[in-house]
């Protein structure tokens, strides 16, 4: 199996997410400020726990090959990811340390938790799984984007959000971490037993994304 394989047999639920109406409002620049701080402010508190989830695939590794591709992910999740949601939340005047300050919604608890449950009752695969739908449901979402002739850039307050996962730099690391999750998936058929737990993983955590969505348009 593939991972192509996970997002079709939950492609519902992954409609639901990459086209939710909160990134539909944040390609036409009209998403209600106060929904996008809030989703950033949560998105930040979000990828401290994600760079953790990535640091366990480290930890559950078998090989130095599968220890090394989870290495670039963890700096680029507390280097460029976080520096820009600290960039941009400098506009209103807020700090790295107030970020971190944050309260963490139910919903970003739920989620970040899910995720890096699976990764300690599970093996790396259980892991990547649980991953997977952010990361490369982001670079779906960033590629159409830019691609859809009705996003607008120019003069758009949420350009950057775009520009960063429509990106070479986020696009080439998703598909090099694809590749690699492929491989780990290789020896799975999707019908066993073992392929079936990982469409739950894969599905619940797309879930929690629509649910992340939901949780920023709620807060105006």
């Amino acid at each position: 199996m593939k991972y192509q394989d996970l997002i079709a047999a939950c492609q519902e639920d992954w409609t639901a997410y990459t086209e939710h109406a909160f990134v539909q409002q944040l390609a036409k620049g009209t998403l209600e400020q106060s929904c996008f701080l809030h989703y950033l402010k949560q998105d930040f508190l979000f990828l401290k726990q994600y760079a953790r989830a990535y640091a366990l695939a480290i930890y559950k590794a078998r090989t130095l090959e599968d220890m090394r591709r989870a290495l670039p992910t963890v700096y680029n999740l507390l280097d460029s990811e976080t520096a820009h949601h600290v960039e941009y939340c400098a506009q209103w005047g807020l700090t790295e340390a107030d970020l971190e300050n944050e309260a963490e919604d139910f919903g970003t608890v739920a989620y970040t938790r899910y995720v890096l449950d699976a990764g300690m009752t599970g093996d790396l695969v259980d892991l990547y799984a649980a991953l997977a739908p952010c990361s490369v449901g982001y670079g779906v979402i960033g590629k159409k984007l830019l691609e859809d002739e009705s996003t607008v850039i120019e003069g758009n307050p949420y350009a950057s959000w775009i520009e960063l996962y429509s990106g070479d730099d986020y696009q080439s690391s998703v598909m090099t971490g694809m590749e690699h999750f492929n491989k780990l998936l290789a020896e799975i058929d999707i019908n066993s037993q073992r392929g079936q737990n990982l469409v739950d993983v894969f599905k619940t955590a797309t879930r929690m994304e629509i649910a992340f969505w939901q949780q920023g348009l709620n807060a105006k």
